[in-house]
């Protein structure tokens, strides 16, 4: 294949993998999106609301360790294992429609959808990092990208106003996770495609034992603190706030999507940046503005629209503008044989996390209130910082993004 050839290859490959995640992934939020709509019709307690959300994490964590404990990414087309995930993710939402809206059986279809997600983000991001050639935290920044606009497109499908209710986001998203199994199909594998290693439990101590990746899972932990319960709860925050600046509830929904979706042109841009400035001054630099603007979300509460709607954009980028630049540490700190084994670690320790985080901070808001919402997120990315700048001083950051730490 001619380089000309070569080019083409790989982004006709990339666009088909980034249109697929984003179609299926915006099945991820549609239990946060519908929550609004689901309110309206019956009275949730804080536990019911933070599990249409959390119990989509819990799923993840639980499908991508049976999945690398099973090798099914090495085992099966990773074409055809995502359609599949995407199909699954499909028919969890599509049951919801049908379901007592907030009960049991509606969060056991979100725990579904979860797991079956897990067959669809990981795989994606391996079909796209094998096209990677000096080029792996633009790519694996493409598909945080990719993550986090499908993440943001339910919130749009509430503004739609399409009469559909709380069903919306549902009905809407399944059909997006139906069209991405097809479009998943015309893309393929680039020349790093090769089978990962075997998951290997007895590597699960390195992750802690070895100070470089104890250091950047640390910082890893500290981003997803704040990320998905910021994901998850940001919605409420615009309704209330535009409730009370008297404006309808399409303003909040647009501005749900806008918060979510801008950072994926974030994600794209720090990738770039991270390959030639170095990953640890990316994620310092993200998580320092990010922690801020959850501090100062809910204190600009009652402050008018020009000075909250900027601040909110500016936290929808920085707050997973980094996130690629974990996975991409780990990738170039782990012994190779290791790498699948501890990438698939840190994930599942990652989304665990976040399932508490949702889970817990409806209970906070409760008590505190908006004006101080989320603050307590602010929490997580000062010790990532803490964690990443310990990470910058050891030799061993020598490794990452080709020496430029």
């Amino acid at each position: 294949m001619t380089a000309p050839d070569a080019f083409a290859g790989k982004s006709h490959a990339l666009i088909f993998i980034a249109l697929a995640q984003i179609l299926a992934l915006s099945v991820w939020f549609a239990g946060a999106a519908a929550l609004p709509g689901l309110l309206a019709v019956r009275d949730l307690g804080p536990l019911a609301q933070a599990a249409l959300t959390s119990s989509v994490q819990a799923g993840f964590v639980i499908g991508a360790l049976v999945s690398a404990i099973y090798g099914w990414p090495d085992r099966i087309d990773p074409r055809r294992l995502f359609a599949l995930g995407a199909l699954i993710a499909a028919l969890a939402n599509l049951a919801a429609l049908v379901l007592l809206p907030g009960s049991s059986a509606m969060i056991a279809t979100r725990l579904i959808a979860g797991a079956a997600l897990a067959l669809v983000y990981p795989v994606g991001m391996k079909l796209a990092a094998s096209w990677a050639k000096g080029d792996t935290g633009f790519l694996v920044g493409l598909l945080v990208g990719a993550l986090t606009l499908g993440s943001a497109f339910p919130f749009a499908f509430n503004a739609l106003e399409i009469g559909l209710g709380w069903r919306g986001p549902f009905a809407i998203s399944a059909i997006a996770a139906v069209s991405a199994s097809g479009l998943i199909l015309l893309a393929r594998g680039g020349p790093g495609l090769k089978p990962a290693p075997a998951f290997d439990p007895r590597a699960a101590a390195l992750a802690w034992r070895d100070p470089a990746l104890r250091l950047a899972n640390l910082g890893y932990l500290g981003h997803m603190w704040e990320l998905y319960a910021m994901w998850a709860w940001i919605g409420p925050f615009a309704h209330a706030y535009w409730a009370a600046q008297g404006a309808a509830g399409s303003a909040a929904d647009l501005t749900a999507f806008a918060v979510v979706a801008v950072g994926a042109l974030a994600c794209l841009i720090a990738g770039q940046l991270a390959d030639r400035l170095g990953r640890t001054a990316i994620t310092m630099v993200a998580m320092t503005v990010s922690g801020s603007c959850a501090l100062l979300a809910g204190l600009l509460f009652d402050m008018p629209p020009i000075f909250m709607l900027p601040l909110l954009l500016v936290w929808g980028m920085s707050v997973i503008a980094d996130s690629a630049q974990f996975s991409a540490s780990v990738a170039e700190l782990a012994p190779p044989e290791r790498t699948g084994t501890l990438l698939t670690l840190q994930t599942a320790m990652g989304f665990a996390l976040t399932a508490v985080m949702v889970q817990v901070l409806p209970y906070w808001i409760e008590f505190a209130g908006w004006s101080w919402a989320f603050a307590p997120l602010a929490i997580g990315p000062a010790f990532g910082v803490w964690a990443m700048w310990r990470l910058r001083l050891r030799p061993e950051a020598a490794r990452l993004a080709g020496g430029r730490r």
